[in-house]
């Protein structure tokens, strides 16, 4: 199994560098293990969504706890009791939100079954799952599934969704007052900054495209 590039791993073994600039921070991109040992995959490119820009105080009443996640299996044919068992211990261990892709003709413990973790929606997280499974599927088989779906526990559609480590971040780093400052994320990476201080908004969007390399990077908080 493989791991497609979200933005941090479990809480053990976590890092958070700073980005360049005063009162700044930045998550950036690092493996995490899975049981079934795991490759460092890629993530895929999405547009960047419409959605609202929300301030600090209702940013925290939208997100979900950053701990925790809920594992839906898709009632695929080709998976066994055991695998179904398997995709949901491996995939509750995993930041929300992601996605859990196999080659259908390979089964799950193939190379080619990738998890892709820590994205801002489970959207973000499938295509980037179906593009690192099918990337490393034998060509004669079928096209990658995705076989489950990481979600934060007790989910529902909210106007803002942060992966687990963008919420752990609003929390810490984007704080509660300190005069202007802003949230940028890229939802086709999963990556995120946030910057305080005077132009913290064009300040964040540069910062979370230099980090991610995207060009989908968004406000998604800011205060004034």
């Amino acid at each position: 199994m493989q791991l497609s590039n979200g933005p941090a791993e479990p809480k053990a073994n976590r890092k958070t560098r700073a980005a360049a600039g005063p009162g700044s921070a930045l998550t950036r991109g690092v493996g995490l293990g899975l049981a079934l040992g795991l490759a460092l995959g890629l993530g895929a490119a999405l547009a960047a969504s419409a959605a609202p820009v929300v301030d600090g105080k209702g940013a925290r009443k939208l997100v979900f706890k950053p701990d925790g996640a809920e594992v839906a299996v898709v009632d695929l044919p080709f998976l066994s009791e055991a695998d179904r068992k398997t995709l949901v211990v491996v995939g509750a261990q995993q930041p929300y939100y992601g996605a859990i892709a196999v080659a259908p003709t390979e089964g799950l413990r193939s190379r080619a079954t990738l998890a892709a973790a820590n994205y801002h929606d489970v959207d973000a997280a499938r295509v980037a799952a179906l593009r690192g499974c099918d990337a490393a599927r034998k060509p004669e088989g079928a096209p990658c599934v995705i076989a489950a779906e990481i979600r934060p526990k007790g989910w529902e559609p909210r106007a803002l969704q942060l992966s687990a480590d963008a919420t752990d971040g609003l929390r810490s780093e984007y704080g509660r007052r300190g005069g202007p400052r802003a949230m940028a994320i890229s939802p086709s990476t999963g990556r995120w900054a946030v910057i305080k201080g005077q132009g913290a908004a064009s300040r964040a969007l540069e910062a979370c495209a230099d980090q991610s390399g995207a060009t989908d990077c968004r406000i998604a908080v800011e205060d004034r």
